[in-house]
Order: structure tokens, then sequence, then C-alpha cells
């Protein structure tokens, strides 16, 4: 077994780093931490990979034992009870504090031992005082809501006055305490790894020994102990609560704890609650009375039963890191040379034009050379030559194609965010009522970030993962002079296009249905007739399925039946025997065409999440339907709609407004049968406001953003061409992977110009001579061309992510096209940052009322059709380029 042991293996930070080092880590990744095969794992602050001997470990001693439950009196129970109480000696040896001075409490993690300890401050006689760092985790500032008082320390001088002050007050001064106080802060900022004083409580102490109440200390130790030692030997400087998670340091057992100091006991005395063996003895009728467990903290204050099984894998934790990594002492020094590496060559990253590629965000009295100060993390935000800031969400995008980890947004350190980004309170509610939620595509605000990137390195770290995060930043955002490829000047070419494909996807994020040559459209105000009306949502948190997670949802296939009038899906994978490989779902939404296996009682409404929306759908309880599904994908689903109507409720984003451009319409008032018969397309809203600074949304069923997305076959095959040059071995990426609903293609004998949809503003789609009539019913599309021409406002770039690197045939993923987007068409969107863009959107001119159709007009599409781009005058609302 390979580990890391002798001087050799662990050098101080100031000396090269030597082969031998190097060596070690790499055999110990690849013995111990198969899973990191291939991965730059750079999140070691969220949890630390597990080594492989560690659960073999665990898993030989429950094979061999058998562990009962402590609160018997069994040979297992007595078992168990023996191996916690060892285990608890253990951790608590593990922090160098003496079990005559200190008890330690097992919970579930850090922030249960915060609960706990505010439950006891909660419950005192008058409440208590709150004191809390800016730095501190959400899980500590959460505490406020419970407290009399509260305040919040900003900078570490103000801290140290207050703590001045406190030791002079005395009863009847405006800084006395007049009831018990807590304070409360992390040992190390989980956004930035900035380490804060660990002798501020035993200074409290100091501040508050002639005092009465007291103000007690709360140390969230979770983030310090994943790298670097705790030594609590003097009980004296020791916090009087310290919280740590044993799995950011041992990667597992999911356990935490609550390190007390016995002589700060007292406010437990106080807590109300009880549970489970914390109790002697109980009534619970005529007389309420109980009694406490008395010999020990942790016996009055773990509620329940205790995880015994995760107990055994943790006493296994301590045995496995002590073999591979000797001590926390030497982790820290491993893991503060790699970060000084990767800070110093972050730091150093330049554009062309010699601006940095990132901003850092280091406290100015920290140093990656002095532990004392720094944790191992690294917390920046990217910025291009211009100045603009990079969307986190395209980094994270780029990276999942590279299989870099790391994490990105808030990082549940508001104060640290608002503090280094400059974000006022204004600013945080104003970003949330703009859409912006931790995670989301929409963290560039007011042309500002709203979160950042952090990297936190771990005991199993090396050089490579340093390397290869560089080298991913210097691939994709140091701009080296190197223009995005963008469309040519269209000025005097012949720039007619036609409809080239027309396409649906009937079911969210599955496969696409080409709408057959002889085939007129309808083109509604949600989008196309029977567009994503459908999707798959999980069956425990009612969340719709996405190719982005499960990609073989590409080989599940959509047709639409008129003749029969339903919708057939059949899943082009394996299947057990006894799942038929295709099933059909009724089109009508009558009560009276769910027949058997489709009673009535057979459709349900409830809430699901749709692209963060919450939508009313209508969900199949069917369990053929369910069974179908869950199989073809290995996920538990099943099927819901979400027809349109006056009900629906989704609309575009916000950042896809109608571009107000007139296109005079040439249209009459003719009624035919097209697609979507049933149900009837609901009368349009009232007309609104034709003004060109008034925002809209347009309503859509359940696409992502927009009613339609077009793409321009003059630009994916430049795209192709691009591909070729950068990736040799990549194949040329096909229109499906864009998922689009109407490719686009010039007349011959035009020019190509690529990208020229970067300059539209709208679209005049103009039919084509009918190709002869088909027979047709009246719930079936018409193949005769009788309706007006349509007009299709242009909203604006479609942004792009990982997903069309999927292939839409065989559902396999690759790193292309999205990595060629990446290098070429990063651009500067409207409001937000920069993100990779392919393809517009759309949206039907009078879908809402505005002006071009009339009350009762039907829009329709068809391949073949000819279509005249509007483009945008010289200098309006451009989009720009990196």
């Amino acid at each position: 077994m390979a580990t890391l042991s002798g001087d050799e293996a662990w050098l101080p930070l100031q000396t090269n780093l030597r082969p031998a080092y190097n060596g070690n880590i790499d055999g110990l990744r690849q013995e111990e931490y198969p899973m990191l095969k291939d991965t730059v794992y750079l999140d070691h602050a969220g949890v630390t990979p597990y080594p492989k001997s560690l659960i073999e470990q665990s898993s030989k001693h429950l094979m061999q034992h058998l562990f009962g439950n402590p609160h018997s009196n069994s040979s297992s129970s007595q078992l168990s009870t023996r191996h916690v109480e060892d285990v608890r000696l253990r951790a608590l040896r593990f922090l160098n504090a003496d079990p005559d001075s200190f008890d330690l409490v097992f919970v579930a993690n850090a922030t249960a031992g915060i609960k706990l300890v505010a439950d006891a401050f909660r419950d005192q006689p008058g409440g208590f005082w709150y004191g809390y760092h800016q730095d501190a985790h959400t899980s500590l500032i959460g505490m406020r809501e419970v407290a009399s008082e509260h305040r919040c320390f900003g900078h570490v001088e103000e801290v140290a006055d207050w703590m001045q002050i406190l030791s002079a007050s005395s009863p009847g001064t405006p800084f006395h305490c007049a009831r018990h106080g807590l304070f409360a802060y992390p040992a190390q900022s989980n956004l930035n790894g900035r380490r804060l004083p660990l002798s501020w409580p035993g200074r409290l102490r100091s501040s508050c020994q002639s005092s009465t109440p007291k103000v007690y200390s709360l140390l969230d130790a979770a983030a310090w102990l994943s790298t670097s030692p705790l030594d609590l030997s003097d009980p004296t400087q020791a916090p009087d609560y310290t919280v740590l998670s044993f799995y950011k340091i041992f990667g597992f057992p999911d356990l935490g704890a609550l390190v007390i100091r016995k002589d700060s006991a007292l406010p437990f005395s106080s807590r109300k609650y009880f549970g489970g063996g914390t109790v002697e003895s109980v009534t619970c009728t005529d007389e309420i009375w109980h009694m406490r467990k008395q010999d020990s903290l942790h016996e009055q204050l773990e509620d329940g039963t205790l995880p015994i099984h995760s107990l055994v894998a943790l006493d296994a934790a301590f045995d496995v890191h002590e073999r591979l990594f000797g001590s926390l002492e030497r982790i820290s020094s491993h893991t503060s040379f790699l970060s000084n590496h990767l800070y110093e060559s972050l730091s150093s990253l330049r554009h062309a034009n010699a601006l940095p590629v990132c901003t850092i965000y280091k406290d100015s009295r920290s140093s990656y050379q002095d532990a004392s100060t720094q944790g191992p993390v690294v917390a920046l935000n990217i910025r291009n030559s211009n100045e603009e800031w990079v969307s986190n969400a395209e980094v994270e995008k780029l990276a999942a194609i590279r299989n870099i980890q790391f994490r990105t947004g808030g990082l549940c350190n508001p104060g640290g965010i608002a503090s280094f980004l400059r974000l006022e309170p204004q600013d945080v509610r104003r970003n949330f009522f703009a859409g912006q939620r931790c995670g989301n595509e929409n963290d560039i605000q007011q042309g500002r970030p709203t979160g950042a990137i952090r990297l936190s390195l771990g005991a199993m770290s090396n050089m490579q993962d340093i390397t290869a995060f560089v080298r991913f930043v210097e691939e994709f955002f140091v701009d080296n002079a190197c223009q995005p490829i963008l469309g040519v000047d269209p000025s005097g070419v012949n720039t007619n296009f036609y409809v080239e494909t027309v396409s649906i996807y009937p079911i969210k994020s599955c496969g696409s249905w080409q709408i057959p040559p002889d085939l007129e459209w309808d083109i509604r105000r949600e989008g196309l007739a029977w567009d994503r009306e459908w999707c798959l949502i999980h069956q425990g948190t009612r969340a719709a399925l996405s190719q982005k997670r499960l990609p073989q949802m590409a080989l599940l296939r959509p047709t639409i039946d008129f003749e029969g009038g339903v919708l057939r899906v059949r899943f082009d994978g394996g299947l057990p025997p006894s799942i038929p490989n295709e099933i059909t779902i009724p089109l009508s939404l009558d009560l009276a065409s769910f027949q058997d296996p489709w009673p009535q009682s057979s459709r349900t409404c409830c809430p699901s999440r749709v692209c963060g929306d919450s939508v009313s759908a209508y969900t199949y309880a069917s369990p053929d339907i369910a069974a179908f599904f869950t199989a073809a994908l290995s996920t538990p689903c099943t099927l819901a709609r979400y027809p349109p109507g006056p009900s629906s409720t989704r609309h575009s984003k916000l950042h896809l407004q109608p571009t107000r451009h007139h296109i005079s319409p040439q249209a009459s008032r003719v009624e035919h049968p097209i697609p979507g018969a049933f149900p009837p397309t609901p009368p349009p809203s009232p007309p609104l406001p034709n003004t060109t600074d008034q925002p809209q949304t347009l309503p859509i069923l359940l696409s992502n953003e927009s009613p339609i997305l077009a793409i321009s076959r003059s630009s994916l095959n430049h795209l192709n061409q691009t591909m070729a040059l950068q990736s040799p071995h990549a194949k040329p990426a096909p229109a499906s992977v864009f998922r689009a609903n109407i490719v686009l293609a010039q007349s011959a004998p035009a020019t190509p110009i690529p990208y020229d949809e970067d300059n539209w503003t709208a679209l005049r789609i103009l039919h084509a001579p009918s190709v002869g009539p088909t027979s047709a019913s009246a719930d079936a599309p018409s193949s005769s061309s009788s309706s007006p021409s349509a007009d299709l406002d242009v909203l604006g770039p479609c942004r792009r992510c990982q997903m069309v690197c999927i292939d839409q045939t065989t559902a396999t993923r690759s790193e292309e096209p999205f990595v060629t987007l990446a290098k070429t068409r990063r651009m500067l969107g409207p409001g937000m940052g920069q993100k990779v863009f392919f393809g517009v959107h759309c949206a039907l001119r009078g879908g809402e009322g505005r002006e071009g159709a009339e009350a009762g007009e039907k829009r329709t599409v068809r391949v073949g059709d000819q279509v005249v781009p509007v483009r945008r005058r010289s200098g309006e609302g451009e989009v720009g380029n990196v």
C-alpha cells in the first residue's frame, strides 16, 4: 500500500518539490483513490474523497462483528457502547482535548452541532445576545434568528475593539451584557480560506472574567480541520464550543461533532427538548415530570440512537488517515505548498494587453506562505481582455467538459461575498428579484458578478491538479489577440434564406420529431404546435429531467399520430423483456378520452419544477407509463403535461425581449385545420401598448428560455470547418445537437454568411408554393398553403451549454462542439456577462397582442418557405464579442 512517510515526502513550503514527493502522491492516488482517475478535483472544502482502504476496513469490521442498539444490555449492544466510547475518546485525542476538560457530542455534521448550541441558548431565560463575524457560514448566521439581539462584526479590528471595551464594562454600562452572550466565527472562511485568529476565545474569556452573565465562544472548525490540526490542549484558551465535520477530514463517514468545554456546560442545562436515551425517567399522563441523565454532557445531548455503524467507520477513518498521511501537520505543509503555487500561477496570467485574467479574493493580511493566516483555498473570478466579467456558469460548463470539478456561487458565505464583490444589501435583494439564485446562470447582474469560483485543495491533491486548472484557464480565457470567428459583412450579398427543416420536441429534453416536408405547421404564441408540451418528472422531487444528467433521454423518440390521436414514444435503447419498446399517450385532454388504462382518476395536477419554475403540470399516474420511462432511464419518473392555454404561467427569460422592428403585414384572416386543433388555441390577449421601452415576457410551455429556436446551416458549416482545424479527430456536429425548431439554409447561389443571425432583429416567413393537396382530417395538418406570412421577432442569441456535446443518435458524450464554440463564440450578451452563443431565440410577432396578427389568424411554417431576415441597424443593441 502506498503511504507518505519520511521527511523527503513532506517538504517545507520554502523548499523545492522533489520528484519523490510527486511519485508518492501519484502512487497513493492510483491505489487509494481510483475515483480520481482522469479527474481534477478541486472541491475538498465541500467534501474530500475517501480512500479505498477506509471502505474496505470499515466493511470488514462490520462483517466480522454484530453491533446492537447501545440503549440495550445485550452483548451486541454492549459491544456498540464500548466502541462508541472508544471512538469518542479517540476523536478528543485527535484534537489534543483532555477528556477531563472536554466532552464530545456526535452529531450529523457541523451545522447540526451549531443548531444544538442554538437550542441551548434560545432556551435561556430572557434570551441571549449573539455576535458573529461576517466570514461566517450561513449555518452560523442563521443563529441570529433565535437571538434577542445580534451583531455582525465586519473586520478583525472590530472584534478586537469590542473585546477591549467588553473587558472594561461593568453593570449599567452600554457594553455590559444583561443576558448570556455567544460570539461565533469560523476558524477558516469557506469562501477564500482566510484564517481568523484562534486566540479570540481565550481573549474573550479574559474579557468576561468578572462579568455575569458571560459571553461564550463558538468556533466553526469544519473548514480548518480539513487540512490543518486544531490544538485544544489548553482549556483556558480553547473555544467554549467547537463544531466540526469528519467527512471534510476523512471523506467518510458522514458525521460531525460538537466539542464542549465542561466548564462552559451551564447553558445546556436550560435546554428544554429531550429525546431517545437522554432521560432517565419520564411521566406523560397525570403528572408532567422527567429526569435527565446526569453522568455526562454527551448523554444529555445525544438524542436518539447514535449512528453506530458510521462510528465504526469513523474508527477506521482515524486508522487509515494516520497510516496514509501521518498527521494533519504534514497535510497542512503539503496543501500550503500547492495552494501557493496555484495562487502565484493564476496571479501571473495576463491577456495580450497585459491585463490580469483572474481577480483573486485574498485578504491583505493573509499569505499563502503562512498557514496560520491562509488555508489552501483560492477564490476568484475571471475577466476578459476588456475587463468584462466571465460568467461562472460558463466556466463550470467548460470545466465539466474537461472533467474539472470545483464550486461556484455564493459558497454559503454571504458576508464574505458581499465584502469582496462590494454588494450592498439592496444589490443582493435586487439581484434576487431579478432572478439570480446561487448556482443558476444569472450570475452576472448589473455588470457585476454575484458569486465566485472556489478552488480548494486536500491531502491527495497533486501538482497535476494545479497544472491542469491553470492550463484550462489559459486555453479558454486568456486572450492572446485571437478574436472570435464572427460573421462576414453581409452588405451587397444575396442573403435570403429558406426553411431547411422544421422539428418539434414533444417531450422536453427527449428526441425530436422532424415535421414532414409537405405539412404546414402551426406557429403559436407559445412556440410551434405540440413543442415541449410534455416532460418527464422525477417521482420524488417532481423536477423535470434533462439530458444534461440523463443523456439516454435522447433515445426516447416521440412521434405524433393524428389519425390515431396519440403521441407515440419509442425507446431506441435496451428495455427489460416485460416492457414494450413503445408506448402511446392520448393527445386529447378531454377526460372522457382517458379510458382504461387511463381512467379519469389517472390524471393529477401537482406543482412541478421546470428550469427553476414552479408549474402545475398534469401528471399521468398510469403505472404502464411510469414503468416505461423508468425502465428506459433507470430513474424513477413519469410523464407530465403542460398544455397551452390561459393557465400557462411560464414566460420567456427576462433577457429575451421582443425587438420592435415593424414588418408590414400582408395577411388575410383564413381559418384552416392545423396541428394542435385539439385543444384549440385560446384567443389572443388584449393588445399591449406599442412602445419601444416597455419590457415584455412571452408565454412558453416547457422550453428553457423562449418559444422558438432557430439556427443557420451556414453557421453550422462554418463551425464544423473551424472545429476540423482545432480538433482534427472530432466528428462534425450535426444540426440535431443544437435541438433547434427551425434550421435555415441560404438559397443558392448566395454566398454563405456564417453568424449572420447575430444581426437579425426579425424574420419574415413567406410560404413556398404548395406541393399539392393531400387528404387531411379535421384534426390533422394541412398541406395547402393558405395562411398569411409569419413574422417572427428575434429575441436574442441562444446561450449554450455542454448539452450540445450529446450525440442525439447514440446518447454518447464528447467534448465537441462546445469546446470550439467556447473559443470562437463566447460573447457579451445583454446584461448576461460572457456566454457561449449559437442560434437565435424567436417568437411569433403578434402572439401577445402585439402588431402583426389579428385575432383568429393562423401562422404556419413549412419546409421550403422563404425567410427574409431584418437586420439590426448600425450601432443598435449589438451582441458584443470577447
